[in-house]
């Protein structure tokens, strides 16, 4: 067996697995020095004979010096202006010529800090990506061993910040190939049809790369700002959305076509082949296909043409999701790494609390955390970053910064007692939620605010958990009505964050008389669940007895504490805000010589993900 020969059996075997082909292995590596090789040859070949004229004439004419050519004195007082005409016709042929040249962005894999070890919380996801990436590596194996086709595209699906286009540099650092990033909205240009032309001159340039380096990825950022579905365009649009989208489906159907020196001596070719019998035609030459892998991002699948998305074209769709508690983990541990910071923040206990309060986040919120936190640690003259310095980042981050404003004394008491409802229900309610921040500094269109989540990373919601929801944001109310007799507008947002739960309890989630859903058919957003469910009788008047229901309860609560709210509100009189453990020690010093059960320590900080203001009737999550 030939070393060729043998270096494709070890790849055909590395096909499936989740390690990347060495470079010595790859189909891509023996492209490249094939082309290199030809290359150098062409170059001989058109150096031979200049080399042959100097070897000639120092053997034949030896001491003759080469005169160089000169200008005429005639033509010297004319240099001056033919020059400026010269400068006037590129100044006015130069953004004609260039308005249609591909706007990428070429990346060499030596200009690339990114490899797959440094792609952290997304094991399957990488896991999926190499297998690709392998197919692209040895796309000569796969086809002419297997018979297989090569994979040509992939669509990268999910949230922004989740590493999206992070993913794509480190498949060019892997795979040694040029790595060639657009923007979409790069793409288009007010000139007509210029659009289609850099789109074709994007994938030209693609081609070349490929065929001089074996390979090449094209990475394109936010594909559906070219690549939106065509239906429902009107007449007399082709030109646009739809002219784009058809230019991009022949695109990525151009990869098998040949050069433009493949055609000119196909070309000369044919002209022979007309001039000779059937049984003597020279045979044409074949190009072989162009090895590209064309990479797009969206976080707006759904609006991407179909025809996009068929075999062929973009027919591997990974999505790239937010990352779990121990993905979080992860990238915790990388970006410390990388960072200063205190040494508490090494305890693995610490880090563990950290990755349970970010759920939701994604790597780029990540790390944006800590370098915010930095910047807190900048301001107190140190230089690390420490856990206060975390919290800080992570309030700011979620809730805004503190603004100054002047409330009256009794505005200020209604919004501290309001707070106080709410918190001290959701002590009681027993559904494992934490209390993050009790407080009635403004930030951003909140007067005060109660932060709290679970307890534990959740997907999914019991009836009794939605009831402890509902039970939370009547709690201002409800203290407000217990205090003071009557209720301010400060409870506009908590009744809009009952009714859409209740809302969702009756049409659906079947948590209500009937198990028909309201949204069988359109997407369940809170908006249409709403507006569907009050515009029925029979499940308004569901939703109407869940809250009448959960405000009676939530009058008993606070009837039966009312010395925990008293304490809360008397602690936020003093200090504006409690932020953690600092809720529960004021409902601990207030239940102790009573009946009612003294909490425990929770932690610190976690991620809100419902919040309640007072005063502006607007939620904050």
């Amino acid at each position: 067996m030939g070393a060729t020969e043998g270096k494709r059996q070890v790849s055909l075997a590395s096909l499936g697995q989740a390690e990347v082909v060495g470079a010595e292995l790859g189909d891509v590596s023996a492209s490249r020095e094939q082309a290199r090789q030809g290359r150098l040859r062409r170059l001989a070949l058109v150096l031979a004979p200049f080399a042959v004229w100097l070897l000639v004439r120092a053997v034949l004419f030896p001491g003759r010096v080469i005169v160089l050519p000169h200008v005429p004195s005639g033509l010297v007082p004319y240099l001056p202006a033919m020059g400026l005409m010269l400068v006037l016709v590129l100044v006015m042929l130069g953004p004609i010529l260039g308005a249609g040249r591909s706007p990428h962005v070429l990346y060499r894999p030596s200009e690339i800090d990114v490899r797959f070890e440094d792609v952290r919380g997304a094991d399957n996801v990488v896991e999926e990506v190499v297998k690709s990436l392998n197919l692209f590596l040895t796309h000569k194996t796969f086809a002419e061993r297997m018979g297989g086709t090569p994979r040509r595209a992939l669509l990268f699906e999910g949230p922004p910040g989740t590493g999206k286009t992070y993913m794509a540099k480190a498949m060019a650092k892997e795979a040694g190939v040029p790595f060639l990033f657009v923007s979409a909205s790069a793409f288009q240009s007010m000139f007509y049809g210029q659009t289609n032309r850099k789109i074709r001159s994007y994938f030209r340039a693609l081609r070349n790369y490929a065929r001089r380096e074996g390979g090449a990825i094209g990475f394109i950022e936010e594909i559906d700002a070219i690549g939106m579905t065509r239906s429902g365009l009107g007449h007399g649009r082709t030109e646009g959305i739809a002219g784009i989208v058809n230019e991009l489906l022949v695109q990525l159907q151009s990869f098998d076509q040949p050069p433009l020196g493949t055609r000119l001596r196909g070309g000369l070719v044919d002209m022979v082949n007309s001039w000779l019998p059937s049984r003597h035609h020279v045979r044409k030459p074949v190009a072989p296909s162009a090895n590209i892998l064309v990479i797009a991002a969206t976080n707006r699948a759904a609006d991407l043409d179909p025809a996009l998305l068929r075999p062929g074209r973009f027919d591997r769709t990974i999505y790239f999701d937010l990352p779990s508690r121990t993905g979080r983990r992860e990238i915790i541990d990388y970006y410390l790494s990388r960072k200063a910071h205190e040494p508490d923040l090494d305890v693995p206990a610490r880090r563990d609390t950290l990755a349970a309060l970010t759920s939701g986040y994604t790597p780029v919120m990540i790390e944006h955390l800590f370098d915010e936190a930095l910047v807190w640690a900048i301001r107190r003259g140190a230089q690390s970053l420490s856990w206060t310095d975390l919290q800080k980042a992570k309030m700011t981050e979620e809730i805004g910064l503190a603004q100054p404003v002047e409330y009256t004394e009794a505005e200020r008491r209604t919004i501290a007692t309001h707070e106080s409802g709410h918190a001290t229900v959701a002590w009681l309610v027993g559904t494992g939620r934490k209390l993050e921040v009790l407080s009635i500094v403004k930030r951003r269109q909140a007067l005060g605010l109660l932060a709290h989540s679970e307890a534990e990373e959740r997907f999914t919601q019991t009836r009794s958990e939605l009831e402890a929801l509902i039970d939370i944001a009547l709690g201002g109310l409800v203290a407000e009505e217990a205090f003071f007799g009557e209720t301010s507008s400060g409870v506009a947002s908590d009744l809009q964050a009952a009714t859409n739960a209740a809302c969702q309890m009756v049409g659906a989630f079947g948590m209500g008389d009937s198990l028909i859903s309201l949204v069988a058919v359109e997407a369940p957003t809170a908006g249409n669940v709403v507006a569907k469910v009050l515009a029925s009788d029979r499940e308004r008047h569901q939703v109407e007895e869940m809250l009448d229901s959960a405000k009676a309860r939530v009058r008993s609560m606070i009837e039966d504490h009312r010395h925990v709210v008293e304490a809360l509100r008397d602690a936020l009189l003093e200090r504006d805000e409690l932020v953690g453990k600092d809720i529960l020690e004021v409902i601990s010093a207030a239940c102790r010589g009573t009946s009612a059960p003294v909490p425990t320590a929770g932690q610190e900080l976690g991620r809100a993900d419902l919040v309640n203001p007072s005063g502006d009737g607007q939620n904050e999550e």
